[in-house]
């Protein structure tokens, strides 16, 4: 039977409280952990930290993963620290000190956590990347109806001829199922910021289409601002 958590487990808790006791931060974080003697040290303050933060939004996100216990959640902190770590590592030359080092680092493993249990919440369930029918809910009245059945009609007419088919797939598993961006990401072996590119191409291209079929007017021209003289 899995065990409850309502806080980090116990012995990560006191691991991270050992680490962050041991002594002051270091002045100048990137320097510690790139160079100089201290940089073990700099380094397990580092994870420390990660391993908090990474507790800290997987008990937040805990009802996405009802059957988890205490070592799986162990597990996903630890993994998840981890990868912010190497994260953070990666990333050192582009801190520019416009806040704490200890408040930017932490915010790789709050993202890293969040990406890591939708992944695993996602897991087990089946993400449908081929071509689907759009089901519409349409209204009771016969106008309703009718204007709701050819919109509809429009729309997957729209999707069949001006889409990819990695379009088309793309845009019915994210604005249709609801899949997160980053678990499709990783089921299509690809980055976010390709499919937020792909999504978006797609969405110009059905509301191009749309309008020439006379299902949407027109898109009005931006105005551009002109500063008064």
């Amino acid at each position: 039977m899995s065990t409850p958590l309502t806080g980090a487990v116990p012995g990560t808790r006191r691991r991270t409280s050992a680490a962050a006791d041991a002594g002051p931060e270091p002045a100048d974080w990137v320097l510690a952990l790139t160079a100089g003697p201290g940089r073990e040290d700099a380094l397990r303050r580092l994870h420390a930290l990660l391993v908090r933060a990474a507790w800290h939004q997987v008990l937040r996100m805990r009802g996405m993963l009802p059957g988890a216990g205490a070592v799986q959640l162990e597990e996903l902190v630890q993994q998840t620290a981890d990868e912010a770590m190497v994260a953070v590592l990666g990333k050192l030359s582009t801190f520019e000190g416009r806040s704490r080092f200890t408040t930017w680092a932490y915010k790789f493993a709050l993202v890293q956590a969040a990406v890591e249990v939708r992944s695993q919440a996602w897991r087990s369930r089946q993400v449908v990347l081929e071509d689907a029918e759009l089901a519409v809910d349409l209204g009771p009245s016969v106008e309703a109806y009718a204007e709701a059945a050819d919109l509809a009609g429009a729309v997957q007419t729209a999707l069949a001829e001006a889409l990819t088919p990695h379009q088309r797939r793309v845009m019915l598993a994210l604005v249709v199922d609801g899949v997160p961006i980053d678990v499709l990401a990783e089921r299509l072996g690809t980055n976010r910021n390709a499919l937020y590119k792909t999504l978006h191409d797609a969405r110009v291209r059905v509301r191009t289409h749309l309008e020439g079929s006379g299902h949407l007017p027109p898109a009005r021209p931006r105005r551009r601002r002109c500063d008064a003289s």
